[in-house]
């Protein structure tokens, strides 16, 4: 009876993970936008505070100034962005001859090494260099502006984040009346935990931005690339996209090395540059300052980020950790998921410690104590 049960509460528990799945992906144009005005909140919050007990305002003028100083934030930077990529498409005509150029000059290399006939290789007019580059250059182009646009897109956002400071005690209320079996204690130190844990995630993420496309802007500097304070900073933004957000941002100043350029070395030398950086980044950077707080694990962090992307896109993929870290929190104080909460954190020394060299140890520690009787 009891491993039929078991066998029932295993069904059941996958049928509402499929629900829950399938209601996050259904519904994705209702809850992201939801998702980031949790986020924005969490991270303008400390301004209302400030206004609310410092200048002693209202709430209600609080609101709207914090969410005003965010607005104004946001607009810059994608007016900067904006400015910055559309300069770059305009001038994509140049840069894809002169890509064209260096690849006509690598293939005329090949054909020469190989001993292969002028012109043999993309001699069809539908692959030539120019179009390949040009067409791709475009498409670069239209994905890089429809991630920039993305927050514009999301209009609800403003209005979420207005209700989520000016009801913040009346949503607490709430949570006290839904969880009537927990205290009221250990929903405000949930609760708490994750307001902190957001909090720490995006001010961390925050420092090291600055950290890492100051890094960046000094390299492409060395380099001689132009422009290396956007296309640095703009791949510290990229950080959004853990792993991957730094590979796109090496992109664009590596395509701009060899437009302009004498050398392809200055592209790699670009690539080595931000790949070294993000080394620095991911394993000393990023743990100093956000410490043990975020502690989710590097196999998790991928996980997350594919099955996100498989959800939400490259929305789901800037969410990931947020929510990942959040749902660590819920399971470490939930009855009966502690174990998925074990799983999302990071192992401990015991757990990374090869056997056979504890063995070891304890075998000439053995030898040690023999020896000396």
């Amino acid at each position: 009876m009891n491993t039929k049960n078991q066998m029932n509460h295993s069904v059941l528990s996958l049928l509402a993970l499929i629900a829950v799945v399938f209601i996050l992906y259904v519904l994705k144009p209702f809850i992201v936008p939801i998702i980031f005005a949790i986020i924005l909140s969490v991270m303008i919050f400390p301004i209302q505070r400030f206004l609310e007990k410092k200048w002693r305002c209202n709430r209600l003028f609080a609101t709207l100034t914090s969410i005003i100083v965010l607005f104004f934030i946001t607009a810059l930077i994608f007016a900067l962005i904006s400015t910055r990529l559309l300069y770059f498409m305009d001038n994509s005509e140049v840069y894809s001859q002169k890509l064209a150029e260096l690849f006509h000059k690598f293939v005329n290399s090949i054909e020469h090494t190989f001993n292969i006939g002028n012109n043999r290789i993309f001699a069809n007019q539908e692959l030539k260099a120019e179009n390949i580059i040009k067409d791709n250059l475009d498409k670069v182009g239209v994905v890089l502006s429809e991630s920039s646009s993305l927050l514009g897109d999301l209009v609800l956002i403003p209005i979420y984040i207005f209700f989520f400071l000016y009801y913040r005690a009346f949503f607490r209320t709430f949570f006290y009346k839904a969880f009537k079996s927990k205290s009221k204690s250990f929903i405000n130190s949930i609760l708490k935990k994750i307001y902190e844990i957001q909090q720490n995630y995006l001010l961390g993420l925050l420092k090291v931005i600055v950290i890492v496309g100051c890094l960046n802007s000094l390299g492409l500097v060395l380099l001689g690339i132009g422009n290396p304070i956007f296309f640095g900073f703009l791949a510290a933004l990229l950080l959004l996209i853990p792993y991957i957000g730094v590979i796109i941002g090496s992109l664009l100043p590596a395509i701009i090395a060899l437009a302009t350029k004498d050398s392809a070395w200055y592209a790699f030398g670009v690539i080595a540059v931000f790949g070294f950086i993000q080394f620095l980044e991911g394993n000393f950077i990023t743990p100093k300052i956000t410490g043990s707080k975020v502690s989710v694990n590097a196999f998790v962090v991928i996980t997350s980020l594919v099955l996100f992307s498989m959800l939400w896109g490259i929305t789901g993929m800037i969410l990931a950790l947020p929510i990942t870290a959040t749902l660590k929190i819920l399971f470490d104080n939930t009855s009966g998921y502690e174990a998925y909460g074990f799983l999302i954190g990071e192992p401990i020394d015991k757990h990374l410690q090869s056997k056979a060299r504890g063995r070891l140890k304890k075998w000439k520690s053995i030898r040690k104590t023999k020896n000396d009787a």
